[in-house]
This record gives C-alpha cells, structure tokens and sequence, in this order.
C-alpha cells in the first residue's frame, strides 16, 4: 500500500468512525502506530485533517471526495500510460475539453507537441498546469470544490454550453462490470454531462483500479463514448 492509499483510507475510517483512534488505525492498516502518526502529521499540513491527542478529526467542511492533494500521485504510471494513449487521439488544432480529474491532468506533458491547440478545462490545477505549458487555455470557472479543486455548478455548465469541442476527456469513480460509468460527486457528473454533449468524441480515462465499482451517482455507459483509455484490458 502506498503512502497516498494509505491516507486515503485513513480518510475514510475517519469518515467511517469519526473517534477512531492511533491504535485502531494501525490494526486497520496493518502498519505500525509510528507510521500512522507521521501520516497523521502530513495530512494535518495539508489540511486534510487536525490531529488531536491520540488521533484525529475532520475538519468542518470535509466530505466524502478524495482530495487531489492524494489523488494527484495516487496511481501515477497508470495515469501517464492513459495520458499519452489520449494525447495520441489529439491533433493540430483541436478543441479539446479536459475535466478536474488528475487522469486528465496527466495529458498535459503530451499536448505541447500539438499546434494551436485550444483547451477548456474545468479544474483550477490542470487551467494553471496548461498555462505554464504555453497552450492557449480557456477555464470554465464557477463554484470551486476544495477537495478537487474542480470548477462546478450552472455558472461551469453555461459556459461550456457556447464550445464547440472536438474531443472531451473526463475520469470518474468507477465503471462497473456491465459498463456503467459513476461518481459520487453529482456537481462533477452534471458537468461531465455537458462536456460530452459540446464534444464530437467523448473518451473515459479509467485505471484499472476502478473496475468492478460502482457509486450513487451515474453519469453514462460505455456505450454512449467513443471510447475508454485504461492502463489495462477492459473486463
């Protein structure tokens, strides 16, 4: 288990078990008491968390999304291997829509070998990202979610509903095994929606590890894209 897979299961038993304690978390994860209390520390750093006397809370605005802060390095060589394999369907000129998800993040290093390339995205990270790759980009702003830092709600959708996309790029929480495409963030599954609706293409990056998953909210099926980019075989 990584260290990010590690603090985002210590996220979850605290959303789980909100007095959960050092020892607990310990047996939970298989590690020593040491090893959780330096996680412990570094998501108190980065705000995930405030570490109190013998464990840890969530701060007041938490909720159940995995922050980009862990998802960003979590599953990193899958998420290259899709970034390159999508950046290959890009060509000169496009207009490209890239969601807030870090599997659409990792295309970025691959897009600055195409020419007058314009790209929408909805994520803060990924806009400053493209910027500073020197590709001409355009963000849909809106209400910022923190955990994502993901640009959603109607101020989002209405400006994606005036682009003219050629291809569109978005990721989610799991694709269950008869092609089911879910999320459990509605705001990020109702501007997916309006992405695939402006793009002549539309292309799920999905790493292996969200196979055979399923959460509240739907967003589409397999069916409905042109296509889904994984690091390995579709089951």
């Amino acid at each position: 288990m990584t260290v990010s897979e590690r603090q985002e299961k210590i996220l979850a038993l605290l959303q789980e078990h909100p007095d959960i304690r050092v020892a607990e978390l310990a047996r939970c994860l298989y590690v020593s008491e040491p090893t959780v209390r330096r996680d412990l520390t570094e998501m108190d750093a980065a705000g995930l968390i405030h570490k109190v006397y013998g464990g840890a809370v969530l701060p007041d605005h938490a909720d159940r999304s995995i922050p980009f802060v862990l998802r960003e390095n979590e599953k990193s060589r899958a998420k290259t291997v899709m970034g390159r394999q999508a950046a290959g369907l890009v060509a000169d000129g496009m207009v490209v829509l890239l969601d807030a998800s870090t599997s659409a993040f990792h295309l970025i290093p691959y897009l600055t070998e195409r020419k007058e390339l314009i790209v929408v995205t909805s994520g803060a990270k990924t806009a400053l990202a493209l910027a500073e790759a020197g590709i001409c980009t355009y963000s849909t702003g809106g209400r910022m979610l923190i955990h994502s830092y993901s640009y959603v709600g109607s101020q989002a959708e209405r400006f994606l509903a005036d682009i003219n996309a050629d291809l569109a790029f978005f990721s989610c929480r799991g694709l269950s095994d008869d092609g089911e495409i879910s999320d459990s963030s509605v705001e990020e599954v109702n501007l997916r929606r309006v992405m695939m609706n402006r793009s002549r293409k539309s292309y799920l990056l999905c790493d292996g590890s969200k196979f055979g998953k399923s959460y509240f909210y739907t967003l589409c099926r397999t069916e409905e894209l042109a296509g889904v980019i994984s690091d390995r075989p579709l089951p």
